[in-house]
């Protein structure tokens, strides 16, 4: 996606208009959000704002025996599924929607400012930064559910006592972020303003981030879906550090970030296989359906096979073009110089002093 500058007037956009809202998307979102929060203050709003904040369908089970508990000091309140849920999806992807406004304007916008980036480069910066600092969120909190659950120590939770209907506080609320997140890149593709080839992309990357997860919670795969989410999230973050770092012109970190990456990259997908031929094929053996436990299998075996496939076709054409260097040295000059007739007039000759000064110490 590319990033249009704002353009330096002092006449505010018409209220309402399609400009004043892109401008002011996240305080209008806020705004909404605050309307559902005051109304739990108010005895009268309050049931029907809890249902979009609060978390619904709980059960309550004895910590020790599993059954009704025979004192209110010995319980433990777990969740199921329910139509309530999409209530609480609706509330957070505004909620998302916010939180990526204040990534991009406290901490993407700083940094790009002081890069000088041209506007290619400033967007593919934003997505990587944007996709980073999810991923980052999304691998701690995933490890602490495994841990607190006891996934590690004790894989076969991932199995017994399938089907999972209740899940504890935590792990729902997990998922439901989860969903929260990719649905909130619809309205994001409105806000940011995106080429129209680079919607397609967008859409189904989120799309099917969106129905895998879902796909997972509504047939009570969420502790393995977990699992999968950390494996998956764990090299994005070394790939989305080696990015930030390649337009941030530091090509040694970059280097040593991608590898790291890619290392971790080819783990997650066999290791996900592996979970995923663990779980299905023979843990779920006793208590899932064969249709569910072939669907799963395929699904996740599927998915994994054509990331695994796009990475080594990357790579390939990576190599292949690294034979042609010599040839494609003008070129990088030509690219050069047109990055630098992207930026703002501003900055055309701060980077093109920075640019001669790399070529001195050459």
């Amino acid at each position: 996606m590319v990033v249009k500058p704002r353009r330096t007037t002092t006449k505010n956009p018409p209220i309402l208009s399609h400009e004043f809202i892109i401008q002011n998307h996240a305080d209008i979102v806020a705004c909404v959000a605050m309307v559902f929060v005051v109304g739990l203050i108010f005895q009268m709003s309050s049931p029907f704002a809890s249902i979009f904040i609060a978390l619904h369908h709980n059960t309550t089970r004895s910590a020790v025996t599993g059954i009704q508990p025979a004192t209110p000091f010995d319980d433990e309140i777990l969740y199921t599924v329910g139509w309530k849920d999409s209530c609480a999806i609706f509330f957070y992807t505004l909620i998302g929607i916010v939180m990526h406004a204040l990534v991009q304007e406290y901490i993407l916008d700083k940094l790009t400012r002081k890069l000088h980036l041209s506007k290619i480069r400033h967007s593919k910066f934003n997505d990587a930064g944007q996709l980073l600092a999810f991923a980052l969120i999304s691998t701690i909190w995933g490890i602490n559910i495994i841990l607190r659950e006891n996934y590690l120590s004790h894989i076969s939770n991932l199995w017994e006592g399938f089907p999972h209907a209740e899940m504890t506080f935590v792990l729902k609320f997990y998922m439901l972020c989860q969903l929260s997140y990719w649905l909130h890149w619809v309205p994001e593709i409105y806000f940011l303003r995106m080429k129209k080839d680079e919607i397609p992309s967008k859409l189904i990357t989120a799309g099917v981030y969106f129905a895998f997860i879902t796909f997972a919670y509504l047939t009570y795969l969420s502790r393995v879906s977990t699992v999968l989410l950390v494996l998956h999230f764990i090299p994005e973050i070394f790939i989305s550090l080696g990015k930030l770092s390649f337009f941030a012109e530091k090509e040694q970190a970059s280097v040593w970030l991608f590898r790291v990456g890619n290392l971790f990259y080819i783990f997650a997908r066999f290791l996900s296989v592996m979970c995923a031929v663990l779980t299905f094929w023979f843990g779920l053996e006793p208590f899932a359906s064969q249709a569910l436990r072939y669907l799963g299998l395929g699904l996740v075996g599927g998915l994994q096979c054509y990331l695994f496939f796009q990475f080594a076709i990357f790579h390939a054409k990576r190599l292949k073009g690294t034979g042609t260097t010599a040839a494609g040295s003008p070129k990088k000059s030509k690219k050069t110089s047109k990055e630098v007739s992207d930026l703002p007039e501003v900055d055309q000759n701060t980077r093109k002093q920075a640019l001669n000064r790399k070529v001195k110490a050459k």
